[in-house]
Formats: structure tokens, sequence, C-alpha cells
């Protein structure tokens, strides 16, 4: 707003200078970027995203398999860090020697990551494998790939806004420094009096 009132002030001021209104405008123009193209950037980066995160999660749901195994032993507990796939209020990860069927029918083994508190022989958890059988992690949701993607829309169009933001602080400071300069240039011509010769000073 104050990009429309500066250039509707500097309209008809008989002081108005080249830069004064060229400062108004190029306010304007980051405003209007802002508004309007921002948005239309962070869509297009966000609708692109979605495209492909969700190829992405067709692809995996497509490729692994959920299916039981059967705890072997346990072995050494897992590391305590954050699995995004963990479930809400789930025990503890625990590392087990497991026993499972791959989707082709072959017998599989191996240590694998189970969300068991106390894991025993012979108890019976839900992991995923691919298409040869072998151990994978959870494939991703499709609402967490949506959110993701407007999370990309977002930064995209905040990104935007400040870069339109950041040419236009550019812009002025050069038209600012630009115009120092032709006042000390000014000040040169105008002599070490300044003006006061005859002035009675």
């Amino acid at each position: 707003m104050g990009a429309i009132s500066g250039l509707w002030r500097w309209r008809h001021n008989p002081l108005r200078r080249g830069t004064d209104l060229a400062e108004a405008w190029s306010a304007l123009a980051a405003l209007l970027f802002a508004v309007l193209a921002a948005p239309v950037i962070g869509c297009l980066v966000g609708a692109a995203a979605q495209d492909s995160l969700q190829r992405s999660v067709r692809a995996q749901q497509q490729s692994r398999h959920p299916v039981t195994a059967d705890v072997v032993r346990a072995l050494d507990r897992a590391p305590p860090d954050g699995d995004p796939a963990m479930p809400a209020g789930a025990d503890p990860r625990s590392r087990v020697l497991a026993r499972w069927t791959a989707p082709d029918g072959t017998a599989r083994s191996g240590p694998v990551t189970a969300y068991l508190k106390s894991p025993r022989p012979g108890d019976r958890f839900g992991m995923w494998t691919d298409d040869r059988g072998r151990a994978v992690a959870r494939p991703p949701d499709p609402a967490a790939a949506t959110t993701h993607a407007v999370l990309a829309g977002i930064g995209a169009a905040l990104v935007a806004a400040g870069l339109a933001e950041g040419c236009r602080r550019l812009t002025v400071r050069r038209m600012v420094r630009r115009r120092y300069a032709a006042w000390d240039r000014a000040w040169e011509r105008a002599g070490p009096d300044r003006g006061l010769t005859g002035a009675g000073g």
C-alpha cells in the first residue's frame, strides 16, 4: 500500500525526482509480484512436487509387501533414533533374528527391526519386504507426501516473494547511492562557500 500511496503522492509533485518515482514503481512491482506471481509459483511447485511424490508413493506401494515374521531370537536392542513410520504410542524398537516368507513363496531370514518391547522366540510381528523378499522400510503414506508437497509450494512462494523484495531493496539502495553521489557533485560545483558568496555571511 505504501507503493501505491507513494506513486499517488509523487504524481504531480513539482519536487518529484526521477528516482522518487522509480522507487515507488519498484515497490509497487515487488508488491504485485509477491501478491500475484509468488502464489502462482508456489502452486506450480507444489503441484509438481505432489505429482512426483505421489508417483513415488504408488511405485513403492506396488513394490513393497506386508508380511508376518516370526522371531527366532532377540539381538542387541536397536538404537533409539526416531522413525517417522513408527506408529504413535508404539513400543520401542528391537533388533531380532526373524523368519518370514517372501512374496514369491521362498523362506527368508535375517536381522530386522521389530516394534516389540520384549521379543521372545515365536512372537509374530508385521514387516515389509520388496518383491525379492528383502526387508525394507514401510512405504510412505500418501497423506504425508501431500503434506510435503504443500510445504514445498509454500516454501517456493515465500522464496519468490523474498527474492522480489530483495531485488527491490537492491534497486533502491543503488538509486540512493547514485542520489548521494549526485549531491556530492552538486556541492563540489557550488564551491567551498556553498553558495553563500554575496549573501552577507
